[in-house]
């Protein structure tokens, strides 16, 4: 049997935000049999409906089904309908496993009032147009339901999120598939209280994200088995601020603590920073059984990380940051690097941290530039994988800008586990779900080299990388310009600037050359299908680049 797992159930029961995630997760392809019609026919299912009837959306259907069936390693997203076909319940059966998403009817008639797109490319079928939708919703599932008992497992979407289905549903493949009920689900945290877990492959780790939770990092690593001697190594204005209170939770807990501070910024991050630490390092005798502990912000992160991975060929590591850009982004997946002249962690390791704790609070004495370029990672997680969170960002985005502490802690928490997830799918960006996280990576590193680290900040630039790149998803057919204007008017209300400062646009094509994401000479994009779904394209004509790079670099 072909190793896929299934998606069936009524409309607006989420198979596709939930199989989008579960094909994150497992790191698998997604393919959704709607997708496949509109693909193959060039219009959409309502016009197939008005156009050509039910009859021969059938048999477009089918044929989308044997397409997706055949395919090995993918999770696939069906129409509501599907199962009305024999012939297509039994390729069903044959072709992996299946699952069921229910939902009761009035649940699916509040999602599509509230036009989610829950409804696996399904807007409004017209099957259910007309009269009382509530009414038809529930006559026409009573009908569907019995076809649906084809399904081994069925998960209820009601009350739960989306990443909840996706884990329940991986939690059940793992459970059928190796035949036993003691199997573990390699997915889910051991790490009871933990707000998101990475699954790397040495080992999983945790991460924390609370109000207030600073002197909890000496408990917590002590009851990770963490112990012995921590070197600290803290940008300075933030050891000022939190050190003594770091070093206090980590004494308090038995250790022997002893700290090495940094230059805040970018141009800190160098191999020549590097040795200085290498040089303390030894000064103090480090040993194998050693654990550095950085507290600061991304570029900390970064070199301390870097530090850790290849001094004595690697010593443990715990991230502590203070920035919201790294709390959503740096301190999470084991990226670790420093830049050289001619390019942006050019030099770098893979190397995951044993324990990530972000206290939201810290944010309070972030400068407030800092703070509003860290939205650009939590607004460009939400765009290339969860349409939901950003329309609750739009929603609450006076909330966040204030950093109200309950909205922007859940907020905060949504992102990380978008990066965790993505990450532990993904550890070494190998498979593809990882490069994702690049999205306005390309133009925006190439600004920050272009323009000199110090100034612009990552996080502007990114924004401005991701104006670009939605530009280009927009000329390419995939982004509508709804789409478009409604990036830039959430990137704006934050204060992110969407155009470059004057620059030299040779020099960002030149360093775009040397950007991470390039194969064979060519530049792989991660471009925007919609608001929520990303893909990586490599086949973007020049002249559309050009004219992206034109719109950006006006400013």
């Amino acid at each position: 049997m072909p190793n896929n797992i299934i998606l069936i159930g009524f409309s607006y029961t989420g198979k596709s935000v939930a199989g989008k995630a579960l094909a994150v997760k497992l790191g698998w392809e997604y393919v959704d049999t709607d997708a496949l019609i509109v693909e193959a026919v060039g219009k959409s299912i309502e016009r197939v409906f008005a156009d050509d009837g039910e009859r021969r959306f059938r048999d477009l259907e089918r044929e989308a089904l044997k397409n997706a069936c055949a395919r090995q390693d993918a999770v696939i997203s069906t129409g509501g309908g599907v199962v009305i076909v024999p012939t297509n319940r039994s390729l069903i059966v044959k072709s992996g496993f299946v699952v069921c998403l229910e939902a009761f009817p009035a649940t699916i008639y509040k999602r599509l009032q509230e036009n989610s797109d829950d409804g696996d490319s399904e807007p409004v079928r017209p099957l259910i147009e007309g009269g009382d939708f509530q009414e038809n919703i529930k006559l026409l599932k009573e009908r569907r339901q019995p076809l649906y008992a084809i399904a081994e497992w069925t998960v209820h979407t009601d009350k739960l999120t989306i990443d909840q289905v996706a884990g329940e549903i991986v939690r059940a493949y793992r459970l059928t598939t190796l035949g036993t009920a003691e199997i573990q689900d390699t997915t889910a945290s051991p790490f009871r209280d933990a707000d998101y877990t990475v699954f790397s492959g040495s080992q999983p780790y945790p991460g924390y994200v609370g109000w207030g939770i600073l002197d909890e990092l000496g408990p917590r690593m002590r009851d990770l088995g963490i112990s012995g001697t921590l070197h600290l190594i803290a940008d300075t204005p933030v050891f000022a601020l939190y050190g003594q209170r770091v070093v206090a939770s980590l004494e308090e807990a038995g250790f022997d603590v002893g700290h090495h501070l940094i230059p805040p910024g970018e141009s800190t991050k160098t191999l020549a920073t590097a040795e200085t630490i290498y040089a303390w390092l030894t000064q103090r005798k480090a040993e194998r059984d050693d654990t550095v502990v950085c507290l600061g912000g991304g570029v900390a992160g970064d070199l301390a990380g870097f530090v850790a991975a290849t001094y004595l060929r690697g010593l443990s590591f715990v991230q502590t940051p203070t920035t919201l850009l790294a709390m959503v982004d740096a301190s999470i997946g084991g990226k670790t690097a420093v830049n050289l002249k001619a390019g942006k962690n050019l030099v770098g390791a893979f190397h995951q941290p044993r324990l990530v704790l972000a206290d939201v609070a810290t944010l309070k004495t972030l400068p407030p530039r800092q703070r509003t370029a860290g939205w650009a990672e939590v607004v460009k997680h939400a765009l290339i994988l969860d349409h939901i969170l950003f329309a609750h960002i739009e929603a609450n985005r006076e909330a966040l800008q204030s950093l109200d502490a309950e909205i922007s802690t859940d907020v905060i928490k949504q992102s990380a586990n978008i990066k965790a997830h993505v990450v532990s799918a993904d550890e070494r960006e190998t498979l593809g779900p990882r490069m994702l996280l690049n999205y306005g990576h390309t133009v925006g590193h190439a600004l920050e080299t272009a323009l000199g680290y110090d100034s612009i900040v990552h996080g502007e630039a990114v924004a401005i990388g991701m104006m670009a790149a939605a530009d280009i998803s927009h000329r390419m057919g995939m982004l509508s310009a709804e789409g478009l204007q409604r990036q830039r008017a959430l990137l704006t209300s934050f204060g992110l600037p969407t155009k470059a400062p004057p620059v030299d646009p040779t020099a960002v094509r030149e360093a775009m050359a040397l950007d991470k994401k390039v194969a064979g000479r060519v530049n792989r994009w991660v471009l925007l299908q919609d608001i929520g779904e990303a893909t990586v394209r490599d086949d973007v004509p020049d002249v559309i680049v050009d004219a992206a790079l034109k719109e950006v670099l006006s400013g």
